[in-house]
């Protein structure tokens, strides 16, 4: 079950660049803004700095796929912008799974389990 858009307006983006709050680690940048909706919109950003076309799409599968699978664990209301560092290029899906988590964590966006 999809519960997320996808971000597409540069004026989106801009937003939750000016009024989010934003962690990193090593593969990753995360901004994350509260919006006014039921479901999260998530949008990826890869530089040219990454690498070329092709390197730069794979990273993107590769963070969207991530997402997909640890959908159901975000909170809803949420504006997600995922920024690829140049290190990603190298990174596994692995990585960039446990990268994704890590922010996740960080932000305290996840879902509480009750017990």
């Amino acid at each position: 079950m999809k519960f997320s858009e996808s971000l597409k307006k540069n004026s989106d983006f801009q937003k939750v660049y000016r009024n989010g709050r934003s962690f990193a680690n090593r593969f990753l940048v995360m901004y994350v803004l509260e919006n006014e909706k039921n479901c999260n919109r998530i949008g990826i950003s890869v530089s040219k700095k990454v690498g070329n076309s092709v390197i730069r799409h794979h990273i993107t599968r590769l963070i969207r796929e991530s997402y997909r699978l640890q959908e159901e664990m975000f909170n809803s209301g949420l504006d997600i912008v995922v920024i690829a560092r140049t290190t990603a290029r190298n990174a596994s899906y692995q990585e960039i799974y446990s990268a994704l988590s890590h922010l996740g964590g960080l932000h305290k966006i996840f879902k509480r389990t009750e017990n």
